[in-house]
């Protein structure tokens, strides 16, 4: 499953993405990642949700993103959500290439059973038709 938390920059997309991270770690039996593009925010999680800071990984596109998050995915067989803090920006997603990223989120979280929880600097109108069901949140 994927959950989407839109609005424009400023917002508070992030505010509402870590007090969600934060709750969903007191109820699950898995583990929680929560990718971000610097380490900002890692004093306001939880000590058992695991952060990393995608910049550290040189990823310099989309499919390079992708492949990042399914190792991400196959080294945990108890990983149970991904929360994608600037997704846009750490996934260097564009708007031509945002539905395809989303498909193949889709497909991995189908085949692997992981959810995964985006906030995207777009609001809900911006984004493809396709994909506004998608959101859970729309600030």
């Amino acid at each position: 499953m994927i959950e989407i938390i839109a609005g424009a920059k400023g917002k508070g997309k992030t505010k509402v993405l870590i007090a969600k991270v934060n709750e969903d770690i007191k109820f699950t039996n898995g583990t929680i990642v929560y990718l971000d593009k610097n380490t900002k925010h890692m004093y306001e999680l939880n000590n058992k949700i695991r952060m990393i800071n995608v910049q550290d990984y040189n990823l310099s596109d989309t499919n390079m993103f992708l492949g990042f998050i399914s190792g991400i995915v196959s080294q945990d067989h108890d990983l149970d959500r991904v929360y994608l803090d600037s997704f846009l920006t750490i996934g260097h997603i564009t708007i031509s290439n945002f539905e395809s990223a989303i498909i193949k989120l889709q497909e991995i979280s189908a085949n692997f059973k992981v959810n995964f929880v985006l906030s995207v600097s777009m609001s809900k109108e911006e984004l493809p038709e396709s994909i506004q069901s998608l959101v859970t949140v729309s600030l």
